[in-house]
């Protein structure tokens, strides 16, 4: 079934990776170029935006068992720029018309998406917020941060915060500010903290915040839908905005073999072979539905997203089986160029869809979903 969609031209490629228990089954398909007619191959190279939550907050709960971060702290040693916030008084409010915030910001509010700032689900310019993000430069985009990290930060504390830190969720930003803590904590660049902590005890060579010059042949090109339904080209390999070192990284690039590791990690409890990355709580903490039903009735985001989910620290918990493939327990996420990946300790389940087409709404995510369903219906035992 997942042949349809490129047989179809409805996206150039994919791979989809199933792995349970000791056993792993890989399907790659059509095109990682089109123009070029370069096949797909299972170790290509994918932007996997905002599957980067996930690595990130796992980072962060290594410094956190580490005691070098806590959970509740204020974050303004770290990140100055954000101490004393203004909270808008109204959303449709003047970006002027503030009140005082009740508290500091902490890290759990970051890992939950819920410090204060982040995607307005409203038309855009529909608030004066959303205009004054756009005009700072730190509104949410699929095209990469183009500035330091010092300046995104003294951008973002130009702004008042949209609601008093833990009040509600908000997606995305949160990881954005996540990635500068991380490195200012450390006083390492996020990548070498990445590289050094994650990346190389799990044997994820093919993973980082670009590619390098003699891997770009496998970077697949990036597509979009037009209008007419036909793809063109969102982001090309060779110029593109991941063939080199960005300024400011927050969004990874991977393989579905890199990125099976970091995910069997997580199913096995922190652990990878000899390493252990983080604890068994620790994982059962990122992977626990972190979001009160108050906060989830106050915080719109796509249409019954929250009837069966939560969120826990960088990707969504699935709290209610209302579909073949929503598994209690159930902890992944989406990234916005067609990636998913989901790990479900109960299945003892990995899956993972890797493709590159700019997701444009909702009704993108039915080739990830009929992923799941495939695999689920799979299951035999």
């Amino acid at each position: 079934m997942l042949r349809i969609p490129v047989e179809r031209g409805e996206v150039a490629g994919l791979v989809a990776l199933v792995a349970r228990r000791d056993a792993v089954h890989v399907e790659v398909m059509g095109a990682q170029d089109v123009a070029a007619g370069t096949p797909m191959r299972r170790d290509t190279i994918f932007r996997i935006a905002s599957m980067t939550k996930a690595v990130l907050a796992a980072a962060a709960m290594v410094l956190v068992e580490e005691t070098r971060l806590r959970l509740d702290d204020p974050i303004d040693p770290w990140l100055p720029e954000l101490a004393d916030r203004k909270v808008l008084r109204a959303l449709d409010g003047p970006v002027e018309d503030t009140v005082p915030a009740r508290r500091p910001i902490s890290l759990r509010d970051l890992l939950t998406m819920r410090f204060g700032l982040g995607v307005i689900m409203a038309p855009p310019g529909a608030y004066p917020i959303q205009q004054a993000m756009l005009q700072a430069g730190v509104a949410p985009s699929p095209d990469p941060i183009r500035f330091t990290a010092d300046d995104y930060m003294r951008r973002l504390g130009s702004l008042p915060l949209v609601h008093q830190p833990g009040e509600r969720w908000l997606y995305h930003t949160g990881y954005d500010v996540l990635s500068v803590l991380i490195a200012r904590a450390t006083g390492m660049a996020l990548g070498d903290f990445l590289a050094e902590r994650i990346f190389a005890p799990l044997g994820m060579a093919d993973t980082g915040f670009h590619v390098p010059e003699a891997k770009l042949d496998r970077l697949a090109t990036c597509y979009r839908t037009d209008d007419d339904g036909r793809l063109s080209l969102q982001d090309a390999a060779r110029g593109g905005e991941w063939s080199r070192p960005p300024p400011f990284g927050t969004e990874l690039v991977s393989t579905a073999d890199d990125y099976l590791a970091f995910a069997r990690m997580l199913l096995d409890g922190g652990r990878h072979g000899r390493h252990r990355i983080l604890s068994r709580p620790a994982v059962a903490l990122m992977m626990t539905d972190q979001i009160s039903q108050a906060q989830k009735d106050a915080s719109p985001f796509f249409p019954g997203f929250w009837d069966s989910n939560g969120w826990g620290f960088g990707g969504a918990v699935t709290t209610r089986r209302d579909d073949v493939a929503a598994s209690p327990g159930r902890y992944g996420w989406h990234g916005g160029f067609g990636t998913t990946f989901m790990v479900d300790p109960k299945e003892e389940l990995v899956v993972l869809l890797l493709l590159q087409r700019l997701m444009r709404g909702p009704d993108d995510a039915r080739i990830s979903s009929d992923a799941l369903t495939l695999a689920y219906q799979a299951i035999d035992d």
